[in-house]
């Protein structure tokens, strides 16, 4: 079917993406890959190409474009190359809507040139070694200190995307308790400036998947964090999450419909070319049926990520719809990607043939931004059970 999804100014930037894959990224991924990240340089050449400051105000120095359409160029782009940005989603998708939303006056002019440039990486902290899917049980604190002028935060945090190379850190912590009305009450974000005394990264940890893509532990130890430095209001910090989760839902969603759709089109050249007792094994009709099977899947979870987009971008996606964009088309693709590999035989298994980190690298999209279990309760309560 036919997607409508894309202008022509879509398809444009989609080329410039596609040719810096090919010259500045391709080439030497797999060297991304064995020291866990990205060069720090290849973040500014992406805010030198204007890429990380698309939906930045034009007046903090980005594109100041409203539509979340060009980012799924570049995860569509990627997808097909086989290849990673680093954390440029987590940075990009996830975190801005924070700043945008929330941010006041001061802080926007002194974070986004820098967001937009690449001067400025973050990441956002909210898993803990105990606590993961439910923020309540959050035990990293941050205390008021008695002239107010700064908080003293203190706890850890793990699978932190991109906390390894992080200039700036939204921190969820606990500055106040919880309420027996409200388990949630008293979660505010800190934005923790990286050199500060007392932030340490802890262990880079090994992934089976997304290898460069670095994810750390980070430590707190009576980090002084100025009240300028705090983001919105104190107390009101799961609120803040909850918004936000739609976009960051949304963008898992295109990602499992973009890397099904690259796993297909894998698995057809590789049938094609692959002879097995004395024809292809795009001959065989096992082939031809999985395949089939594969195509209709990547067909019906695009339509459905597309239509989310197209919701978003109207600002009319629900919480619940975005649960069911990302429940149905992560636990699709990684059905489909299975199949691709099993077509590859022997070589699916092998990490120089793209299949194989596809599969590895989508693995993790059913647990991270809520886990498929997530979704469905969300789902499930929109329907009134």
């Amino acid at each position: 079917m036919q997607r409508t999804v894309f202008n022509d100014d879509h398809e444009a930037f989609r080329e410039t993406i596609r040719n810096f894959i090919a010259k500045e990224v391709t080439p030497v991924h797999h060297e991304w890959e064995e020291q866990g990240h990205p060069p720090r340089d290849f973040y500014r050449r992406l805010g030198e190409l204007g890429v990380l400051g698309i939906q930045v105000p034009e007046e903090y120095g980005g594109g100041g474009e409203a539509s979340f359409k060009f980012n799924a160029v570049v995860g569509e782009e990627t997808a097909a190359a086989g290849v990673t940005f680093g954390t440029y989603s987590v940075h990009a998708s996830l975190i801005l809507p924070y700043l945008l939303s929330y941010a006041n006056e001061e802080q926007k002019q002194r974070w986004l040139p820098g967001f937009a440039s690449g001067d400025i990486m973050t990441a956002i902290a909210m898993t803990e070694p105990g606590t993961g899917s439910d923020l309540a049980n959050i035990g990293t604190t941050a205390v008021l200190s008695a002239d107010g002028s700064h908080y003293v935060l203190n706890g850890a945090k793990t699978f932190i995307t991109g906390g390894a190379l992080a200039d700036l850190v939204l921190v969820v912590c606990r500055t106040s308790p919880s309420t027996a009305e409200d388990r949630r009450a008293g979660l505010t974000i800190l934005c923790v400036d990286t050199t500060s005394e007392g932030f340490a990264v802890g262990r880079k940890l090994d992934k089976i998947g997304l290898k460069a893509s670095d994810t750390a532990e980070l430590s707190f130890t009576d980090v002084k964090v100025p009240v300028t430095d705090r983001l919105g209001e104190e107390g009101a910090a799961f609120t803040y999450l909850t918004h936000n989760l739609a976009q960051e839902r949304l963008s898992i969603a295109l990602g499992g419909a973009a890397t099904a759709r690259a796993a297909l089109q894998h698995a057809i050249a590789y049938v094609k070319d692959r002879h097995v007792f004395g024809k292809p094994v795009a001959a065989f009709q096992n082939t031809k049926f999985v395949l089939a099977e594969c195509a209709t899947d990547v067909e019906a979870i695009t339509l459905m990520a597309d239509r989310a987009l197209e919701l978003h971008d109207a600002g009319e996606l629900s919480v619940a719809d975005a649960a069911k964009a990302k429940l149905f088309c992560t636990e699709t693709a990684g059905k489909v990607i299975d199949k691709c590999l099993q077509l590859h035989g022997g070589y699916g298994y092998i990490t120089e043939y793209p299949i194989a980190r596809l599969y590895a690298d989508t693995r993790v999209s059913r647990i991270y931004g809520g886990t498929s279990e997530v979704m469905k309760t969300i789902v499930a309560k929109s329907i009134g059970l």
